[in-house]
């Protein structure tokens, strides 16, 4: 059987890898797999880890904060912030873990930035009112 073309797009970085033989990824549906000559797919994977081989040689863990997959004319091709790729599950999964600390931490940075905001913007809109300023006719 011949395999197919995988994709991988970044912010940073695009990778070919040729003559994969299998991908198996999962979406808000469950698990799937996908083989050379699928018909024509596109999908949003979840979080988390999703796999890929190239003919009989080892698994290779893809490590995805969420992507848009699609497959067409033999070729798989993924978009998403950032990718890692290792054949160590364990490793992998590590590193999966701690990026998605990261991502939490950062994520609640932005809200509570946003939430000062909100209450600077609102105390001003009360000063101005108070000063007798109207906002809107």
């Amino acid at each position: 059987m011949s395999g197919f073309t995988l994709q991988l797009f970044d912010s940073r970085q695009g990778l070919r890898i040729d003559g994969v033989s299998s991908f198996v990824g999962e979406d808000g549906s469950g698990s799937f797999a996908i083989l050379p000559r699928h018909t024509r797919f596109m999908t949003a994977l979840t979080f988390g880890l999703a796999r890929f081989r190239k003919g009989d040689e080892s698994w290779q863990y893809l490590a995805l904060p969420g992507a848009l997959l699609y497959f067409a004319d033999n070729v798989l091709t993924l978009f998403c912030r950032h990718f890692l790729i290792d054949s160590d599950y364990e490793q992998i999964s590590q590193r999966l873990a701690e990026e998605l600390l990261v991502e939490e931490e950062q994520l609640h940075e932005v809200k509570e930035s946003l939430r000062r905001m909100e209450e600077a913007m609102l105390k001003r809109m009360w000063e101005l009112g108070q000063q007798g300023i109207r906002l809107h006719e």
